[in-house]
């Protein structure tokens, strides 16, 4: 997970970098075509396969996180790299909201008034955030940015309840990378404001911008999610939240960012709310079994 959490953050400061280059659905379509090509090239070496009898959650995981990932890329563009990836990991909150609700409709689970605080403080967090935002008139980029860790809560969902019905790690992650390339190309075909359709010519550093974010996503999320599901899930979620700090250091180095106190404030307060409402969601989680035989493409990684 410490792995994953520095490899998403990498990507994250690759992102902000290729936007000055790229559109958002060029970036979105050649991070899934490098994430397939690779994935798909090693399954074959590896003899596994692709078939799958979970269509229709691998559809709804697509479309979700697709929706999510091209926001985030978004938001990344337009907000200080910290505050963007601080902002996504709101998602914990929204999966404790999703679940609270649900238990409340279905009247199997009383009200854990704890979590109740957690959820309503990560919004004061949310606000101290994006004052700075707001002030700058990038209120848009911060709106994006939330919605797109509702969509990732609701993504996150799925791929555990993939991963507990068996499906293997690198199913899951070939499937979202194809999606991913082919909803970016329709995306990029697509007139922008100026009404210019086409693909951005490639130089050296924008080509190996491109290759990296492709590579350090799939070895990140091949990461994640193999954690997830071996892993203690309340150590793994909880370690998840070193992303905002490494987030943060490639924003100083690379932008010079600087936050005032209120900024930093939201952040620990979001990041306190998130394992807090991870505690609640994940105490009664038993350890993921132990896999007998390690998966080949998690190995490789």
């Amino acid at each position: 997970m410490l792995f994953a959490s520095f490899g998403f953050a990498a990507m994250g400061a690759a992102v902000k970098l290729a936007s000055q280059l790229y559109s958002t659905s060029e970036i979105v379509m050649y991070r899934g075509l490098i994430g397939t090509i690779v994935l798909l090239l090693v399954v074959r070496h590896r003899g596994g396969t692709l078939r799958t009898p979970f269509v229709g959650a691998h559809l709804w995981r697509s479309l979700v996180g697709v929706a999510s990932l091209w926001m985030w890329f978004y938001a990344v563009s337009k907000l200080p790299l910290a505050t963007a990836v601080t902002l996504n990991y709101m998602s914990p909150i929204w999966m404790a909201v999703f679940l609270l609700c649900l238990g409340w409709w279905s009247r199997k689970n009383h009200v854990e008034w704890p979590l109740l605080v957690a959820i309503g403080m990560s919004f004061v967090g949310v606000t101290l955030v994006l004052q700075p935002a707001i002030a700058s008139q990038q209120w848009l980029g911060g709106l994006v940015a939330l919605v797109s860790s509702v969509l990732a809560a609701l993504a996150y969902l799925e791929v555990r309840r993939l991963g507990q019905m068996g499906e293997p790690e690198y199913r899951v992650v070939f499937y979202f990378s194809l999606a991913t390339a082919v909803v970016g190309l329709l995306g990029a075909l697509l007139p922008d404001s100026s009404g210019h359709i086409g693909f951005s010519a490639h130089g050296w550093y924008g080509a190996g911008l491109l290759l990296f974010i492709g590579v350090s996503a799939l070895c990140a999320q091949m990461a994640m999610t193999r954690a997830y599901r071996v892993g203690k899930v309340l150590v793994v979620a909880n370690l998840q939240y070193t992303g905002i700090v490494f987030s943060s250091i490639w924003g100083m180095l690379l932008w010079g960012d600087r936050f005032d106190w209120h900024v930093w404030l939201g952040m620990a307060i979001i990041l306190a709310s998130g394992l807090a409402a991870t505690f609640y969601n994940t105490r009664n989680t038993a350890r993921g079994a132990a896999v007998s035989k390690t998966d080949p493409i998690a190995s490789e990684l």
